[in-house]
């Protein structure tokens, strides 16, 4: 068993033996074969090598001999360039010798034409010495003969052009005066027209409610309280009086002067109607709130009209003074709308000449601001407007044309003719106002009445719509003082018997005249003598 197993080694040792010496040559034999293939490629590259290098070496000779061949090219290229250049520069110094051979001969000259003119300057120079030293002389001899120095003379002759340009003056000035004479009615009818067809707007105669009418029982009763109370109370707050109708016992009477007033006391009724609640304090709540809000719409009403007239800025509280205008009414004509329509007709005619559109609009609208407060306020509504103007800082012209616009003062701009013209045009327009013709005339017949009742008047004639009456009267039967005294006796009586708006200016004019003839006489008696 043994045996068996040694030989089985000695048989693995001798199979490993063959085997590695077989695997020995097979890798000999692959090695052989590498090498074989190795000396083929190496073979093949030396070739290869060869071959490239040779192309290589080829290409090189034929880029150095195109590159020789461009080189030289370039250098005969510079060569001609050189060639040209040397020209050219031959050509300048040949042309700088020939210009500077020129101004040689041109320096030349000009040194002779030098010496030349300053010869004939010292020659000139000597003539003006000259002709002065005559000049002076010819002077002197004149003074000397003519009496007359220079400085008078020279006086003289600004005397003579001044009185000349003065002749010329007058006459361009009369020119264009007689010009302006002929041509300012049509010019003024043609604005006037234009104005009137612009401005003014036909609207309805606002008629202010003074009453407020209560159809509930109830309420009515609430209203008046026990013995009265609650309407008395609304009385004395609101500063009117609350007087039912005697035909219509639903309608209510707000009797007062105050169009503020009636509008606050307006408001509060019908407010305390629609609520219900009528007691003294919600009386007392009504009153606060009517008057706040009826304050705020003044506002709101003046901060409207002055920004839809483009007018530029207003102090507030003449904003809220403005806003009152909306109460007020002249002849049935709201005052505010009239205002408005001034403004707009003052602000058209100025700029048709020229002049400050914003000024003229300005002045119209408050041209009758006065108006505002003159039944709180004595005095006429032209100074109250004038105070309030000046208050407020007001342009100078704006004053004027509000103290000016019914002839009180004298007009001093011409906006003020505008804002005069304006405020004739829409209160003069028919269906304005709502006076009358029946009532302006007996108002204008009363006032030459009481003037023509007067002893010594002989003449009376009520002017501007009855703003002014002028007495005639008999210098022969009142002297200067009786005169005055008759204005005073007129202007009281005026004032307890008529109801006239805003003031009235009483002139009474006497007017003494002495005439006597020379000659006339002798000769009437001298011919009746011949007659004889």
């Amino acid at each position: 068993m043994l045996l068996i197993i040694i030989l089985g080694i000695l048989a693995a040792i001798v199979g490993v033996a063959c085997g590695m010496q077989l695997q020995k040559r097979h890798f000999q034999q692959e090695i052989q074969n590498a090498k074989a293939t190795a000396e083929k490629l190496l073979n093949n590259a030396n070739e290869d090598a060869k071959k490239q290098s040779a192309k290589i070496i080829a290409d090189g000779k034929q880029q150095t001999i195109d590159y020789q061949d461009s080189i030289e090219e370039e250098l005969d290229s510079y060569q001609a360039d050189n060639v040209t250049r040397q020209t050219r520069i031959q050509q300048r110094e040949t042309g700088l010798k020939q210009t500077e051979s020129r101004l040689d001969q041109l320096h030349s000259k000009l040194a002779d034409e030098s010496h030349e003119i300053n010869q004939q300057k010292a020659e000139i120079e000597q003539l003006h010495h000259t002709a002065n030293d005559l000049s002076q002389e010819r002077l002197k001899t004149l003074q000397e003969r003519g009496s007359i120095s220079l400085a008078e003379a020279k006086q003289q002759i600004l005397d003579e052009l001044k009185t000349a340009l003065k002749r010329e003056k007058d006459i361009e000035l009369k020119y264009q005066d007689d010009e302006a004479q002929v041509n300012a009615p049509k010019m003024a009818k043609i604005l006037a027209d234009d104005a009137i067809q612009r401005g003014p707007v036909d609207m309805p105669r606002e008629h202010i409610e003074h009453s407020v009418q209560i159809n509930d029982n109830n309420t009515k009763q609430k209203l008046i309280g026990r013995e009265a109370s609650n309407i008395r109370y609304i009385e004395s707050l609101t500063g009117t009086d609350l007087v039912f109708d005697p035909d219509d016992p639903h309608l209510l009477h707000v009797v007062t002067q105050d169009p503020l007033r009636r509008e606050v006391a307006k408001t509060v009724i019908t407010n305390l109607a629609v609520t219900k609640q009528i007691n003294p304090q919600s009386i007392e709540h009504q009153v606060e709130s009517a008057q706040l809000d009826l304050m705020n719409e003044l506002r709101r009403t003046g901060e409207k009209v002055v920004g839809s007239l483009h007018i530029g800025w207003m102090h507030p509280d003449l904003l809220k003074i403005v806003g009152r205008l909306k109460y007020r009414t002249s002849y049935g004509q709201n005052v505010l709308n009239h205002s408005i329509e001034v403004a707009d007709i003052s602000g058209m005619l100025a700029a048709e000449l020229g002049l400050n559109v914003k000024i003229a609009k300005r002045a119209g609208l408050l041209h009758d601001i006065g108006k505002a407060i003159d039944r709180e306020v004595d005095g006429t509504h032209v100074e109250l407007g004038v105070k309030i103007a000046e208050t407020y800082g007001e342009d100078p012209q704006v004053i004027n044309s509000i103290a000016s616009h019914h002839g009180d003062v004298e007009v001093t701009t011409p906006i003020a003719h505008l804002v005069a013209a304006g405020d004739s045009i829409s209160g003069g327009r028919p269906g304005a106002r709502s006076e009358s013709v029946e009532e302006y005339v007996n108002r204008l017949k009363n006032l030459e009445r009481i003037a023509s009742s007067k002893q010594g008047v002989k003449e009376s004639y009520a002017i501007q719509a009855g703003r002014e009456i002028r007495i005639v009267v008999d210098p022969k039967k009142l002297d200067d003082q009786q005169n005055q005294q008759l204005a005073n006796e007129v202007k009281d009586e005026i004032e307890n018997e008529l109801t006239y708006p805003g003031k009235i200016e009483v002139t009474s004019i006497r007017d003494f005249k002495a005439v006597a003839y020379v000659g006339a006489e002798k000769k009437k008696v001298h011919k009746r003598l011949k007659k004889a």
